[in-house]
């Protein structure tokens, strides 16, 4: 490669975050990080999982990780966990906002759904987002510089065909999961203007349906899904959401904030 592509990707010197780091997307967005050259920091609920994870990238990538426990719902354990990196590094270049997800409160049956699963959802996959953005804007502001990637979700711009789920034995998307990420979209626009005159940038990248290898989806269920997108697959974990990462985390982004990047193999396009 080329040394100028290299400066357009490179991450040498660069200290990132991924929250949520530990397994699927997230993992992959750190892979990405540390392949590219960045320090990182990867939190988790479950702290042997942050410790696992990151043991592998250190190892793999010759960079230093740090794995943290991370409940993104409470703001003193977010605000303690930022403290925490700036003690590690002194500084903030990236931040990768992944974690979130269904939670043991994800229920597909809205109209008999308790408020206190609603309020969970959203907490972990909004409320949660906006005191990480809160914490990294602190810093990065003060630094004048630093991108913040959110990960929202195609659930956040379209609606389900819930067909395709009864017929495969599933109960479907959580309505409120799909508010959660369109508020992940609309945070990350507002937040672009509120933090690009102080030279932040923020963006987010919003997948469509992800597997890997150990993935239990009914075989029917990725059959449909696979037929109703345009490229004829699902998104794979390890790989598809690697360039995206890159590409907003390093300088070949230098004029791009506020936008939502889809990487969905076309799901949303087609009606």
């Amino acid at each position: 490669m080329h040394k100028e592509l290299e400066s357009f990707f490179g991450l040498e010197g660069k200290i990132a975050m991924v929250t949520g780091g530990a397994v699927h997307l997230g993992f992959d967005a750190a892979e990405a990080l540390a392949a590219a050259g960045a320090d990182l920091a990867i939190s988790s609920r479950d702290i042997g999982k942050a410790k696992k994870s990151a043991a592998l990238l250190s190892e793999k990538y010759g960079v230093e990780v740090l794995p943290l426990s991370l409940d993104q719902t409470n703001p003193q354990d977010v605000s303690e966990t930022f403290a925490r990196v700036m003690k590690w590094k002194g500084r903030l270049d990236i931040l990768v906002n992944n974690a979130g997800g269904g939670g043991p409160a994800a229920n597909g049956n809205f109209l008999g759904n308790s408020p206190a699963n609603i309020a969970a959802l959203i907490d972990l996959n909004l409320t949660g987002v906006i005191y990480c953005c809160r914490e990294a804007g602190k810093i990065m502001a003060a630094q004048r510089s630093g991108k913040i990637i959110n990960i929202a979700s195609i659930a956040g711009i379209l609606g389900r065909d819930r067909r395709m789920y009864a017929r495969n034995g599933m109960s479907g998307q959580p309505v409120e999961y799909a508010a959660a990420k369109a508020g992940v979209i609309g945070l990350t626009m507002d937040l672009a203007g509120y933090l690009s005159p102080m030279g932040v940038h923020v963006n987010c990248i919003s997948p469509g349906g992800t597997k890997g290898p150990d993935s239990k989806l009914p075989p029917g269920f990725v059959t449909d899904y696979a037929d109703r997108t345009p490229l004829g697959r699902f998104g794979e974990y390890g790989k598809d959401i690697k360039g995206a990462i890159l590409f907003l985390s390093g300088s070949a982004s230098d004029y791009v904030t506020g936008q939502n990047l889809v990487v969905d193999g076309g799901f949303s396009i087609w009606h």
